[in-house]
C-alpha cells in the first residue's frame, strides 16, 4: 500500500514541494532507435498534407498533465506545439481525455464510442501505470489492450500505444516488466507504433538529463520533462507516419 500511494504521489510529477531555480537546460535527446517504428500511421500521413486537419486525441492518465488545473505546459500540448513546428500548413489540435484511476479493462469498453464521438485521425492510449499501482491481472490487462485496441481501429483510426513513465524510485517497489512487455506484445500484433516512455524517461535519468529518483521532484523539473516528451513524440509520430519533410519542410 504504501508503495501504491507513493507511486499515486510521483504519477504525473505531481509536486507540493516549493519550486527550485531551474538548472540549466538539457537537450533530452533520445537514441534513433527509440523514435522509429516499422508499424505505419496511414490516417495520419493522409491527414498531414498542406491544408489538411490533423485531429489527435490523447486519452491517458493523470501522468498525461502536470497540477491540476494548468495543462499548457503538460506533454499533449507540447506535441502539439512541436508538431506545427514539423507539419507547417497544417492544422493540428491535440485534444486529451483523462481517464483518472482507470484500468485499461476500465477504458478498453469506452474506446469505440469516444473514436466514434470525436472522430480523429490518430488515438494515443497511455495506459499501464494505473495497472501497475492496482497491480491488475497481467492477462486481463494484456485482453483489454487486445479489446481497446482493436475497437478504436475498428472506429476508423490510428493508434499508438504509450506504455508506463519510468521512476527509479517506484521501480524497486512495483514491478511493471508485465505490462511493458504485454503492451509490447499487443502493439505488434495489431501492427501499431509503440512510444516508450518508459526507456526514453529511464534514458534521460541514465544520461544526466533530469534526476527522476527524487521523491518530491519540482514544478520546473516536471515542466521539462513534459516538454522533451512532448518533442520525442512529435518526432516519433511523423517518423511513423512517412510523411516527407520536403513535402512539408518539416523542421527537424
Amino acid at each position: 500500500m504504501k508503495a501504491v500511494l507513493r507511486l499515486t504521489m510521483l504519477a504525473g510529477l505531481l509536486v507540493a514541494a516549493p519550486v527550485r531555480a531551474e538548472p540549466p537546460a538539457h537537450t533530452c535527446e533520445v537514441p534513433a532507435y527509440l523514435l522509429t517504428s516499422e508499424s505505419t500511421l496511414p490516417k495520419v500521413e493522409a491527414a498531414a498534407k498542406p491544408g489538411g486537419k490533423l485531429d489527435i486525441l490523447v486519452i491517458g492518465s493523470r501522468s498525461s498533465v502536470i497540477g491540476v488545473s494548468d495543462h499548457s505546459a503538460a506533454y499533449p500540448n507540447r506535441l502539439q506545439a512541436y508538431l506545427k513546428e514539423k507539419l507547417p500548413g497544417v492544422e493540428v489540435n491535440v485534444a486529451l481525455e483523462l481517464q483518472v484511476k482507470k484500468t485499461a479493462e476500465e477504458m478498453a469498453p469506452t474506446l469505440e464510442q469516444l473514436v466514434t464521438d470525436k472522430k480523429p485521425n490518430l488515438v494515443i492510449w497511455q495506459t499501464g501505470t494505473v495497472d501497475a499501482m492496482k497491480q491488475a491481472d497481467a492477462e486481463d490487462f494484456r485482453n483489454a489492450l487486445d479489446e481497446g485496441v482493436a475497437a478504436m481501429q475498428k472506429a476508423g483510426t490510428d493508434v499508438i500505444l504509450m506504455n508506463l513513465q519510468y521512476s527509479p524510485r517506484t521501480e524497486t517497489m512495483i514491478s511493471g516488466s508485465a505490462y511493458l512487455d504485454n503492451m509490447r506484445v499487443v502493439a505488434q500484433q495489431h501492427d501499431v507504433p509503440l512510444f516508450d516512455r518508459f526507456a526514453i524517461m529511464r534514458h534521460w535519468n541514465e544520461s544526466g538529463d533530469f534526476d527522476l529518483f527524487s521523491a518530491s521532484p519540482g514544478m520546473e523539473l516536471a515542466k521539462r520533462v513534459h516538454d522533451c516528451l512532448g518533442r520525442a513524440l512529435s518526432t516519433f509520430v511523423v517518423d511513423a507516419a512517412k510523411i516527407k519533410a520536403a513535402d512539408l519542410r518539416i523542421q527537424r
